[in-house]
């Protein structure tokens, strides 16, 4: 074959991905409504799928939807902080200074949605909000200093490397596992001691996956950058800071000085730190969701340099959590309708997974525990939520087909990561930060979502 023969073929092949991706990009845009009334026609779809399933009466699934309404708060309270703490601590000057720099390094589109990808997905996977954050914090960024770029594309960049939060070090289902509490009850007895990271997130088949996708996921994100015609730009008017006010000691009163006073954050951060490094000294590298919360509050306070400073930040992280706040109890109370049981000991989530049980062999279980988490994600798109409604019924599965227990739960956790690339609860911070919709990236990440399920899949099943 010659070389002009080559050419044309890979013409050919990026014709085809692009009308692929300009269709993802039209179908969502047309059809994906705002993520409240998304997750509002999804409590209308499982009140009716569960009275045919479990065979209750539709007062008996009310029931059920408002007895699961508030059983999330702890964890909702949790998954608020982890999105808060990690705002403030990306905001703070030494992260916004590294992330201007970085993006002033970057001369042309191609090198804009590879940059963006690989800084959050290496975020992300040290904490899934610090990620979601500095994601789009530094998007913006390069949209100030880079000419050209596809502003939408770049938001959703930022956003696809979410993707990894499950197989990272703030991954909700191992940290669960890690912390031993409550898993006999969760997991049916199938589990009744603590499995360590080194087993889950640190495991070979979870490293290939996280190796693969940083690797590639740069590459595929960019290959959808739009031709020239059809970018999207934003105006650079739109992403100007208002500059903070100089301080002014002297105009100050009493109680001003105090809360400008940087000894206040220094002694509320070494104390801090004190307990964050007795703590690893104690424990080792094990994480769960309060330590990590810890680690980024104290340094958050630290490094924004005065209480105020620290205040105003966290007032402005809070309205990235809005959407969390107001729709949490909403799946939680979709959750209450997944594991509600009839007269006949049915409920949803039993059933439909089950049903990927019941067709499953040694080699394929791992791809059906991935795609029913990935099912079960529309529906409760929270990895605790997750471990609730599978965990009892998956782990014991596993078990019976010789399945290690920490296998099952990171094939659980990747299902749970996966299709959060089109389920949009999670993207409303970095939407907040980026002044778009959901609509306005989801396509971009239906495509993420179907390379990155064979990705997994295959791993799962064959290493």
């Amino acid at each position: 074959m010659n070389k002009t023969a080559v050419n044309e073929t890979g013409s050919k092949q990026k014709n085809i991905f692009e009308k692929f991706t300009n269709f993802c990009v039209i179908l969502i845009q047309k059809y994906l409504p705002d993520p409240f009334i998304f997750c509002a026609i999804l409590t209308f779809i499982v009140f009716l799928i569960a009275i045919p399933i479990t065979k209750q009466s539709p007062m008996s699934i009310i029931n059920d939807w408002t007895n699961g309404f508030w059983s999330l708060l702890s964890f909702a309270m949790q998954m608020a902080l982890v999105l808060v703490t990690g705002h403030t601590m990306a905001n703070s000057p030494f992260f916004k200074r590294t992330l201007s720099s970085m993006a002033g390094k970057l001369k042309n589109p191609s090198q804009a949605i590879i940059g963006v990808t690989v800084v959050s997905v290496l975020a992300s996977f040290i904490n899934w909000g610090f990620g979601l954050v500095i994601g789009a914090i530094f998007a913006k960024e390069i949209a100030k200093k880079v000419k050209g770029v596809d502003y939408r594309l770049l938001i959703a960049s930022a956003y696809t490397g979410f993707l990894v939060w499950h197989g990272g070090l703030s991954a909700s289902i191992p940290l669960k596992l890690a912390s031993g509490d409550g898993l006999e009850s969760a997991t049916a007895g199938a589990v009744t001691a603590a499995i360590p990271t080194s087993m889950t997130i640190f495991s070979s088949t979870n490293l290939i996956i996280l190796a693969i996708l940083f690797v590639t996921l740069p590459f595929v994100n960019r290959a959808m950058h739009p031709k020239k015609d059809d970018v999207i730009t934003i105006d650079n008017d739109l992403l100007i800071e208002i500059p903070e006010e100089k301080i002014n000691f002297a105009t100050m009163t009493p109680a001003e000085k105090i809360e400008n006073n940087k000894v206040i954050s220094l002694f509320l951060g070494i104390m801090g730190y004190t307990y964050i490094i007795s703590y690893f000294m104690k424990n080792g590298f094990v994480l769960n969701l309060n330590i990590v919360n810890f680690v980024f509050l104290f340094t958050a306070i630290i490094l924004h340099g005065t209480p105020r400073k620290f205040l105003n930040a966290i007032k402005e992280a809070t309205t990235g959590a809005s959407g969390i706040i107001l729709q949490f109890p909403f799946y939680a109370g979709i959750m209450g309708i997944m594991v509600g049981q009839g007269a006949h000991g049915v409920s949803i989530a039993g059933a439909m997974s089950q049903m990927f049980v019941n067709i499953s062999t040694e080699t394929t279980f791992p791809f059906f525990a991935f795609l029913s988490a990935g099912l079960v994600n529309f529906f409760v798109p929270s990895g605790g939520g997750q471990w609730a409604v599978q965990a009892p019924i998956m782990m014991p599965a596993g078990a019976a087909l010789g399945i290690p227990a920490a296998k099952t739960a990171m094939a659980i956790a990747w299902g749970d990561a996966w299709t959060n690339m089109i389920q949009p609860f999670w993207a409303l911070p970095a939407l907040a930060i980026a002044g778009l919709g959901a609509k306005d990236i989801m396509g971009y990440c239906l495509v993420v979502l179907i390379y990155s399920g064979v990705i997994i899949s295959l791993v799962l099943m064959f290493l």
